[in-house]
């Protein structure tokens, strides 16, 4: 019966694992923090247009320019609420797997802990924080394209109305 290496040796079934396991880890650890990066970015972005937009509310403007602005600002409201969930910290303490569970241990339990692998675990938790700020974050940058979009009407419609 053929089993596959268990030993460290270069080359081995146990080394694959182990370097896919440190691969995999970094992986979704770096796709957190690249998503959180860019749901800061766009609350930013988001929240200078809201502010243009609500300076120029008191203006004299066309109905059509108002519809369309108000539709753009409550899209970037909604996105920015998508994103604050994005960045909202998602803390799990029964997982046995991250920073809440082991808090809530003393040093030998920590040291315990340690004492096997759980890059497989880690993996389980990371991701499954990664998949909804994922989903979030492309949820909100679809709202944020829209309001763009409703802002170029609003312009159009200022424009016109200004040649007509």
């Amino acid at each position: 019966m053929n089993q596959a290496p268990t030993t460290d040796e270069p080359g081995t079934q146990t080394s694959f694992v182990d370097q896919n396991l440190k691969d995999a880890l970094a992986a979704v650890t770096a796709e957190i923090g690249r998503t959180d990066n860019k749901a800061s970015l766009l609350l930013a972005f988001n929240g200078a247009v809201i502010a243009g937009l609500v300076g120029s509310a008191d203006k004299h403007l066309p109905v059509l320019c108002l519809v369309a602005g108000g539709l753009a600002v409550l899209a970037l409201a909604v996105s920015t609420v998508l994103l604050l969930l994005v960045v909202l910290p998602r803390l799990r303490g029964a997982d046995r797997a991250s920073f809440p569970y082991w808090a809530t241990c003393d040093t030998q339990q920590i040291l315990a802990e340690m004492s096997g692998d759980h890059r497989a675990d880690r993996i389980r938790v990371l991701s499954q924080i990664a998949l909804p700020k994922f989903q979030g974050l492309g949820r909100a940058i679809r709202l944020s394209l829209a309001a763009v979009v409703l802002i170029v009407f609003a312009v159009l419609a200022v424009i016109v109305t200004a040649l007509a």
